[in-house]
């Protein structure tokens, strides 16, 4: 059995519970104003597992008329880096062809993983395709690709909580935090 991870594991806290929820409703607004007057369907895809959490709350402060999706992908397995190989593990159920779709994800880091899924989701025909993200990592990014929409930018460390995850725990912190190095680095 391995080790249980707790609050005690978190080295300090970036964004409180509250903080996300003002600058979630934030951004809820300034798309709601962007997608306004669009013609068109809207579409709202959820990049499991980790950015459950932002989904639903980012959706319910869009207030608009849209769809909602869920799309697996896959590059990290259970490494702290990506792989570089991106594996789809769930697609989305419908066609965005003529749609207006914007993905909502947990972290943008090394942006491999969402370079690869923009080329893919370009292929189906979509109107646009923007990218909404919780937290931006660019100091770790690999490819040119950058937010469209982004709640907090974040210094290179190992985060978790409201979504994000240590080898599937902590998903359920209601705050993102960073995780002490001696938890992660037991398994190195």
């Amino acid at each position: 059995m391995s080790k249980l991870i707790n609050h005690d594991d978190i080295a300090k806290i970036l964004y409180t519970e509250e903080q996300i929820k003002e600058r979630i409703a934030a951004l809820g607004a300034e798309l709601r104003k962007d997608y306004a007057d669009v013609e068109g369907e809207i579409v709202l895809i959820c990049i499991l597992k980790g950015a459950v959490m932002f989904f639903a709350d980012l959706a319910r402060a869009m207030d608009l008329n849209l769809q909602m999706e869920f799309m697996g992908i896959s590059s990290y397995g259970n490494e702290q880096r990506t792989s570089g190989i991106v594996r789809i593990t769930k697609d989305i159920d419908t066609s965005i062809m003529g749609k207006h779709v914007i993905i909502a994800e947990d972290i943008m880091d090394s942006g491999l993983t969402l370079s690869h899924l923009m080329k893919l989701l370009a292929s189906r025909e979509p109107a646009s395709v923007k990218i909404c993200c919780l937290l931006d990592k660019p100091s770790r990014r690999e490819t040119d690709i950058a937010p469209d929409y982004c709640g907090f930018t974040i210094p290179n460390e190992f985060v978790v909580g409201y979504g994000l995850d240590y080898n599937g725990f902590l998903r359920n912190l209601p705050y993102v935090g960073v995780l002490k190095p001696s938890v992660y680095r037991i398994e190195e």
